[in-house]
């Protein structure tokens, strides 16, 4: 069997992590998989582990060359002839619809976020299956879209507990960059993911510029090339505030699991748009640190209030972060492990793919 993956980069982030693990576990089963990309640093883990890679610009919203690179596409496919497409976003969702127009090849909506209302964001809706990483999703896009919900299937995000591994650590990285970050003797408050707006930064920054001189943060991630205005912002901010001695910009780190066990807390600090499920958050309980985050979208699917964390619903994250440091908790990563399993994943995304080859589709379910 042969799959087929469109991603518009595949440089960093959630969902571009999902994509690499679910090759590895593609490739491990004896399919042949191809993900297409306008590449990113993560190509060479798709390879490493198997799969092909195909650099195509699926990424541009270029209107003037929509049609030029959906052409290309349908030749891709034409070539390839791929069993199941998963598409990973709506750029190369409407370019796939251009592009398999007679081709007949079925193919996978993964709506990953709660996208603006509009006809653009409704190709995420089109696929013979639409597949979302939590409940909130789910129930975003049947509200706002019309369209058959026995197609919609839920498949929570999970963590590789072969990577997020706490016996199988790099203590001399963690040794190094506690020394290089300056960790020693304080609370270390880590926000993670790359730097954008949405991600809400300023209000981390802000929130522990509020806090006693113990708490300090990291932020490990870094701006795209477009968004440098963004992560520049933070450095002024950080200066403004008379916080640069207890703020680290770590940049990206290729070591995610190590840098979560050198966090005390991991924040998510997006208050303007709720995440879709929030995949540094389960993996920060996966290493067994708890989570502050906004009482919204994928993170109530993942954070127990006053159990794995705290969810923020006044937008005081600083009386959270303290609370949580204040706060006697349990075994987080076996609770997380059994929530967030990875082999379940795998699963029932190896099912969605042999139902959908198979045109054998069945009601919907979670």
């Amino acid at each position: 069997m042969k799959t087929m993956q469109l991603v518009p980069a595949m440089e960093q982030g959630g969902v571009e992590r999902g994509v690499v693990e679910v090759n590895r576990a593609i490739v491990a089963e004896g399919w042949e998989n191809v993900v297409v990309s306008a590449g990113g640093r993560m190509v060479a883990d798709i390879v490493a582990a198997g799969g092909r890679h195909v650099t195509m610009d699926v990424k541009s919203k270029n209107p003037l060359t929509y049609f030029q690179r959906a052409f290309a596409l349908r030749r891709l496919l034409r070539r390839e002839r791929p069993d199941v497409v998963c598409v990973h976003s709506r750029v190369p969702a409407w370019l796939f619809l251009f592009a398999n127009r007679a081709l007949g090849i079925k193919w996978i909506s993964f709506a990953h976020g709660a996208n603006s209302v509009s006809a653009y964001s409704a190709v995420m809706t089109f696929g013979d299956l639409v597949v979302t990483p939590s409940n909130y999703i789910a129930s975003y896009l049947k509200e706002n879209y019309t369209f058959d919900e026995s197609r919609i299937r839920v498949v929570p995000r999970a963590v590789d507990t072969a990577k997020f591994d706490v016996s199988g650590l790099d203590l001399e990285f963690m040794a190094r960059k506690r020394r290089e970050w300056g960790l020693d003797g304080g609370f270390t408050v880590m926000g993670l993911g790359r730097i954008t707006a949405l991600k809400g930064y300023d209000t981390l920054i802000r929130a522990v510029a509020a806090l006693d001189g113990r708490f300090r943060l990291v932020i490990v991630g870094e701006a795209e090339a477009l968004r440098r205005d963004v992560e520049r912002d933070l450095h002024s901010l950080v200066r403004r505030l008379g916080v640069a001695d207890r703020v680290v910009f770590a940049g990206n780190q290729s070591k995610v699991a190590e840098c979560l066990a050198l966090a005390d807390v991991v924040v998510s600090s997006n208050t303007r748009k709720p995440e879709a499920f929030g995949r540094s958050m389960a993996e920060a309980l996966a290493m067994g640190r708890p989570v502050v985050a906004k009482a919204f979208g994928g993170a109530l699917d993942i954070v127990r209030d006053g159990i794995d964390g705290v969810l923020v619903r006044d937008g005081d994250f600083a009386s959270a972060i303290r609370k949580v440091s204040q706060m006697s908790l349990g075994d987080l990563r076996r609770d997380a492990l059994e929530r967030f399993s990875f082999e379940k994943m795998i699963a029932r995304s190896i099912a969605l793919y042999r139902e959908l080859a198979a045109g054998k589709m069945k009601g919907c379910a979670e």
